[in-house]
């Protein structure tokens, strides 16, 4: 049975981890909302870009480019973004679930000579796809990081897509969580390269083009369109970079949460546990005290 003194000091160790765990808890939420606003300034390039798009589609001409080629698949490469820090609960596990669940299905679908090149993306991810490197899954590694700037971000979907067009890769996609709310993240899985016509369409709006505002392309729509696409992965690229930063942060913070709400269960009975033994102790010292008198009368 345990003394006061060993319950007063496990009653001190989980308040101070309650505190540090609602300071943790603080801090993630902070992050999570700075990359929420990176997603809202993010939003007016992302229109702005989409709405030339659905203005070029909406011509009667016909638009070319390497970035759409669409060939037969033999080597994919797949990004996977994970995290750089612990203590984000189950998310990297899921992430990483989500690639194992990938892998064979792009086996069962482009046949199992398929060559997968899987660029993992934050310290944690790096380290559980390393148990891929015997299964006949290729490992690359890169210098982005969760916490990479816009800068480095362009130059790594820059690689990307001269890898593409070099037909190094026939189909690039890119494995990331994607942020719903503080409570609701999906692992979701996005093709980047080649681009998908149907996709800018659905993005663009074009289907739906107002006819009363015809549109004059200088010099003409299909320079225009060779020089807007790669903004378009560009900016695809950023926002899922950022929404994956947001759901790691929420998912942090959901885990501080649960671990705050476990410490303070787990203070309330170490505090009645520690009520009782001490009133226990205060009865038998009583009960000392009353016996010695009624000794001496």
């Amino acid at each position: 049975m345990a003394t006061l003194r060993e319950l007063k000091g496990r009653i001190g160790s989980v308040g101070s981890s309650e505190k540090i765990t609602g300071a943790m808890k603080m801090i993630s939420s902070a992050k999570m909302h700075k990359a929420e606003g990176a997603l809202g300034r993010l939003l007016p390039y992302r229109n702005q870009i989409q709405t030339v798009i659905g203005h070029l589609l909406s011509a009667d001409a016909q638009f070319t480019s390497p970035l759409l080629e669409a060939r037969e698949v033999k080597r994919v490469a797949l990004v996977v973004l994970g995290s750089d820090d612990g203590l984000c609960g189950a998310f990297n596990m899921q992430v990483f679930k989500r690639l194992l669940e990938y892998i064979r299905v792009a086996k069962e679908k482009y046949g199992t000579s398929l060559e997968i090149t899987v660029i993992p993306i934050g310290k944690k991810m790096v380290k559980a796809v390393a148990k891929l490197a015997d299964s006949g899954i290729s490992l690359e590694q890169c210098n982005l990081n969760t916490r990479s700037s816009s800068v480095e971000v362009r130059d790594f979907t820059d690689d990307l897509k001269g890898r593409f067009v070099n037909k190094e890769f026939d189909r690039v996609d890119i494995l990331y969580t994607h942020f719903c709310s503080v409570s609701r993240q999906t692992v979701e899985v996005n093709s980047l390269l080649p681009v998908s016509m149907d996709n800018l369409l659905a993005h663009s709006g074009a289907s739906k083009p107002d006819a009363n505002k015809p549109c004059l392309f200088e010099p003409d729509a299909q320079s225009i369109f060779r020089s807007v696409l790669p903004l378009f992965i560009l900016s695809v690229m950023q926002e899922i970079v950022t929404e994956n930063v947001a759901s790691e942060q929420a998912a942090r913070v959901m885990a501080m949460q649960s671990a705050n709400d476990n410490a303070k269960t787990l203070l309330e009975e170490l505090q009645l546990e520690y009520n009782k033994l001490r009133q226990q102790s205060i009865t038998t010292e009583l009960l000392d005290i009353i016996g010695g008198q009624s000794n001496k009368d």
